[in-house]
């Protein structure tokens, strides 16, 4: 099946008379249980919920591996730092991923004994520090600088090392890119953004390809009580349906935004994988199938930034980034991203890509 059908029928129960197509969450903190409770799938909510299973279950056939949720993006990237490092282990982290990610390994991971490299996306740069290393993370594109390295090279390079290999796959989601069937032990993203679409949930999951990695995974969430809520997974697996449908016209209006700004006097720097001139277009071209909404550009200062950001009608100022609105922020305003004061990130939503050119033009004129 094409994948506009599978993430319409992922995870769903075969058709019963009488009953919904996507049955509600289910709201339970103890389930009924008498007697030995060997083999009962549900006892207890914070070890696992059916609402769980469904979204698990769909993930696992789109991802093509083992799906855990979990209650948001960092609480599944803490769980795969932290099933699989040990006190003297060394992992290898994207110098320009997202920053709450390096912020956790320089912090509580490098505190626990951890040895944590970074080097930067661009040009497989991570490939040369893996010596010795346990855990290779790769973030691609990355975010916000839309950076992209070869998925397949560095797996294998890591694997002849001994080491796995962590791909964050928020910003292209499972349908623009399928990091295990690249090669890579783990795929993870943060569902808040593009998976679910809609700017209204904050969940996370990672996938893995061999399976030895589930019940880790799954004890550490149990253990920390990193678990999402029966609501936000259901309105996850129902959002994941359109999932194809937004991602295409995303898809196609960030590649209008891209040229439209490549085009313009104001504009000092426009990165998109998806342009044919963009350093990352071979390599995102081989990897990806859609290259996703995020545009980042550049003008002149912080505050010609701010007042284009304040002159669009149809842009929201916001932080996340993949929902069917548009969106876009100034990065620099958090301190976290070595990116120029006037650069700015920006998620292509669902409009109609005639409006947005036009709302764009009108705030560079007025700026």
């Amino acid at each position: 099946m094409r994948d506009a059908t599978r993430v319409i029928h992922a995870g769903r129960r075969d058709p019963a008379q009488g009953e919904p197509f996507l049955p509600g969450p289910v709201f339970a903190a103890p389930f009924h249980l008498a007697g030995d409770p060997a083999g009962v799938s549900y006892t207890y909510g914070r070890f696992d919920n059916p609402t769980w299973s469904g979204f698990e279950k769909a993930l696992g056939e789109l991802e093509e591996g083992n799906a855990i949720v979990f209650a948001s993006g960092m609480a599944a990237t803490a769980a795969v730092l932290g099933a699989v490092l040990a006190p003297g282990d060394t992992a290898v982290l994207p110098a320009d991923g997202y920053y709450t990610t390096r912020l956790l390994a320089d912090g509580l991971f490098a505190r626990a004994g951890i040895t944590v490299r970074k080097a930067p996306t661009a040009k497989d740069a991570q490939g040369a520090h893996l010596e010795g290393a346990k855990l290779l993370w790769l973030e691609t594109p990355s975010n916000p600088g839309l950076e992209v390295c070869d998925i397949r090279a560095l797996s294998e390079a890591a694997r002849a090392r001994g080491a796995v290999t962590v791909v964050d796959n928020t910003t292209a989601t499972v349908l623009g890119q399928r990091p295990l069937r690249l090669g890579a032990d783990f795929s993870l993203a943060s569902g808040t953004k593009g998976l679910t679409g809609h700017s209204d949930i904050v969940i996370g999951h990672v996938a893995c390809r061999d399976p030895k990695w589930t019940q880790p995974l799954r004890t550490w969430r149990t253990q920390y009580g990193a678990i999402p809520g029966p609501m936000e997974v259901w309105l996850a697996h129902r959002s994941l349906g359109t999932l194809d449908l937004r991602l295409e016209r995303m898809s196609r209006n960030a590649l209008a935004i891209a040229r439209f700004l490549s085009g313009r006097a104001e504009v000092r720097r426009v990165r998109y994988p998806g342009l044919p001139d963009d350093p990352s277009y071979a390599v995102a071209a081989g990897q990806m199938s859609r290259f996703g909404p995020i545009v980042s550009f550049e003008l002149a200062s912080a505050e010609a930034a701010e007042r284009f950001l304040s002159r669009c009608r149809l842009v929201y100022q916001a932080t996340s980034f993949g929902g069917l609105h548009t969106t876009a922020e100034r990065r620099a305003r958090w301190g976290g991203d070595q990116v120029p004061p006037g650069f700015i990130r920006l998620s292509a939503g669902c409009e109609h890509e005639d409006d947005l050119l036009a709302d764009l033009g009108e705030a560079l004129v007025a700026g």
